[in-house]
């Protein structure tokens, strides 16, 4: 009879912890400072921080400007365009989300 090992491995996700400033966020996403401060502004991403020099943006605001970067030069959307894009794609994964979630139950 053959014996089964279980091994738990734990981590973080590095990315959720870090806490980038709008350059590191615009080296990060290859994007121009400019328009992340559109995004900003649009509602795109939400930094920590009054002002500009203050903001810090989470790694989750990384994923979310790489993305926005690829709907913006792929796709050529506006700020505004983006904006919706992101808010359908966010409605589709928690749809998806609560469908699963259903299923198990």
């Amino acid at each position: 009879m053959s014996q089964t090992h279980i091994t738990w491995i734990e981590g973080t996700v590095v990315e959720n912890e870090i806490h980038m400033t709008i350059m590191e966020l615009s080296q990060a996403s290859h994007t121009p400072q400019d328009l992340i401060m559109a995004w900003v502004l649009e509602g795109v991403l939400s930094p920590a921080g009054a002002t500009p020099q203050d903001w810090r943006f989470s790694g989750d605001s990384l994923k979310r400007a790489k993305t926005a970067a690829h709907l913006t030069h792929d796709l050529e959307l506006n700020t505004s365009g983006v904006a919706l894009a992101l808010d359908l794609l966010d409605e589709i994964t928690r749809l998806r989300n609560q469908l699963h979630h259903e299923n198990r139950d």
